[in-house]
Order: C-alpha cells, then sequence, then structure tokens
C-alpha cells in the first residue's frame, strides 16, 4: 500500500511539472525580482507584492506578445522564451530524481536531457494552443 501511495505521488508530482511548465518563465521573473525588492528593503509583504506583479506582468506581456504578434519568427522566439526556463527546471529536476536511482553518470544526464526535450516539447505545445490562429486570406485582394 506504501508503494502504490509512494507511485501515486511520484505521478501526481511528473503531472504538475508537466502542465505548469510554461509558467516557469514568470515564476522565474516573480521570484527573482521579488527577491531584489526584499534585498533592497521592502520587507518580507514589499517583496511578495513586487514579485507577485513582476510574474503576473511576464505572464501577462508573453500572452499578449503571442496573441497579437503576426511574425512567425517572432512568435517563436517568444515561445523559445517561455520553452527554455521550463526545460532547464526539468532537466534539473529529472537529474535530481535519477541521480539516486542509478550509478552511471552518463545514463543520468541520458535520462535528465530527455526529460528536459519531452517537457520542451510539451510547453511548446502548450504555448501554441494559447495562441489564437492567425486569420487567413488578410492580405487577399477582393475582386
Amino acid at each position: 500500500m506504501i508503494v502504490l501511495s509512494v507511485l501515486a505521488s511520484i505521478g501526481v508530482i511528473c503531472c504538475l511539472l508537466f502542465y505548469l511548465a510554461v509558467y516557469a518563465l514568470p515564476l522565474f521573473a516573480g521570484v527573482t525580482t521579488g527577491v531584489w525588492a526584499y534585498g533592497t528593503g521592502a520587507g518580507w509583504f514589499g517583496g511578495i507584492a513586487v514579485g507577485s506583479v513582476a510574474g503576473l506582468a511576464t505572464l501577462l506581456a508573453g500572452h499578449l506578445l503571442l496573441t497579437f504578434d503576426r511574425p512567425l519568427w517572432l512568435r517563436l522566439m517568444i515561445a523559445a522564451a517561455f520553452v527554455a526556463p521550463a526545460a532547464i527546471a526539468r532537466y534539473h529536476a529529472t537529474h535530481g530524481i535519477v541521480k539516486h536511482t542509478m550509478p552511471s553518470e552518463t545514463w543520468q544526464v541520458a535520462f535528465s536531457l530527455i526529460g528536459a526535450v519531452v517537457v520542451g516539447i510539451t510547453a511548446f505545445a502548450r504555448l501554441v494552443t494559447l495562441a489564437p490562429p492567425g486569420q487567413t486570406g488578410q492580405d487577399v485582394a477582393r475582386a
């Protein structure tokens, strides 16, 4: 019964890592800004407030840019800015798990890279579904 509950909790944590991968960049921006504000004397409440505003502003800016920017290369750059922190975070999360389960450092890195690529693809797919598709035929002259 304990083994089943441990496996279920690991499954829930992995699902959360996949679901929350898109929010790695806003979290990073919010935590960094909050720690900076706390370090400059804003106190714990000011640090939390400034960090929350910065994280929400980053998330809102990303969504607005993905929604209203038309060039595909610009959308890919914005998506890469959101996917890269998610892939890096997943690499370290996977590496933290596999270093306790396998002795070979080569296999640890291999599984960590596979985890990073899978989460990067998942985060990219989630970002693509957040942005509405562009309208076709906008530039076609009417006869």
